[in-house]
Parts: structure tokens; sequence; C-alpha cells
């Protein structure tokens, strides 16, 4: 079990799909867990609710999953190619205050613009880490399973409460339960577990 764990999500509730059960299993094993999120998508806001929703959705749900002080950035969704040197700037500030022995960030065959500039930043700034690309087939054409995180049964049910609190985002396909347990089961049957998550091994580094 690495001790630092970074999970960078590009927008609220990517970190919490991508990996939202393997952070509930981190936390339950003791590991210093740090969530922080680039963008929390004001301009993607439902017209009927208020423009800070989704930072309170985030919190709420990152807190079922055991975190209660999430980082929020307010990099603008949909614009982080040109925010590039911003984005990779506010990455080295994180890396020279948290020290992660691992981190998760978006998989190099995610296809979404602003989590290719997050995997790509990550890489530049964190070097001396290990780091695993998170799944999330809706974005990706083809995904490199070569990671897998076995999981029980309480830690799926987190993440699925944990996504419950983005009411904003319920009519989304891929935040239906039965897809993240499905995914889950999938996944758990490769290495003949009941439920795991799957990631990229971008880079492995054994200290």
């Amino acid at each position: 079990m690495e001790k630092k764990i970074l999970v960078i999500s590009p927008h609220t509730d990517d970190g919490e799909l991508g990996c939202g059960g393997s952070i509930a299993k981190f936390i339950e094993e003791g590991a210093d867990v740090t969530y922080a999120a680039l963008s929390c998508c004001e301009k993607s806001v439902p017209p009927e609710y208020p423009r800070d929703i989704l930072s309170r959705e985030v919190k709420a749900a990152t807190r079922i999953l055991g975190i209660t002080d999430p980082i929020l950035f307010s990099f603008e969704v949909r614009e982080f190619p040109r925010m590039r040197q911003e984005i990779l700037d506010a990455l080295i500030r994180l890396r020279n205050k948290i020290k992660p022995d691992m981190v998760f960030t978006p998989s190099r065959f995610d296809t979404h613009q602003d989590h290719k500039t997050t995997v790509e930043e990550t890489m530049r700034a964190f070097k001396n880490c290990t780091l695993l690309g998170y799944e999330q087939p809706w974005n990706n054409i083809s995904f490199n399973t070569l990671a897998f995180i076995p999981l029980q049964e309480d830690h799926i049910s987190k993440k699925i409460d944990a996504l419950k609190c983005y009411e904003t985002q319920k009519e989304r396909g891929y935040l239906n339960p039965d897809f993240i347990r499905g995914l889950a089961l999938t996944r758990g049957t490769q290495i003949e577990e009941k439920y795991a998550e799957a990631f990229e091994v971008i880079k492995w580094v054994l200290h």
C-alpha cells in the first residue's frame, strides 16, 4: 500500500468514476489520499441550478468515500489545452505540497480534450512516482487493462452512493449504478475477484 496517494480529477466526478472504489479501499486501509479537481465546470451547470452546485456535489461525494477536504481549482471546462502551462504550474505546486507516492489521472487513451491535457501535464509534473490512468469507457476507444485493484461490496456501494450526489449529472448513462457495478464485475472477473477497478500503467516507480 502506497502511503500518499493523489487523485487528479479534470472535472468534478471524474475521480470518483475512475477510481472511487479504490479511494474508499485506500482510505479504509489507512492511506493518506488527496483528491484534486481541476474544474468545477460552472459553464456546464444546468440553468435551474446555482453556479457553484458542482463544488457542493463533489464535496458531498468525496466525503462518502472518506475525503473531507477536496482541493478544487477553477480552470474553465473544455478550455484546458489553452491553459496548459497554468495547469502544469498548479500540478507542480500540488506535487511539492503533497509529495505523493502514487498518482491517479485519466488514461492516455482518453479522448476528451481536458482529460488529455490533464494526463499529459501530470506526466510532466510527476516524474518520480507511480502514475496510473483510470478507465472511463465513454471516452476510451481502447484501454490497456494492465493494473487491477480488487474491491469488496462495501467499496462499490460507496462509489455508487458517492456518484448519487451528482444530482446535476443524473441523466448521464455512465452514472447508472448498473453500469458502475457491471464494469466492476467485469474487471473483477478478469482477476478472479468479485469486483475490481482497472488502470493503465503509465509509469511504475518502485522505491
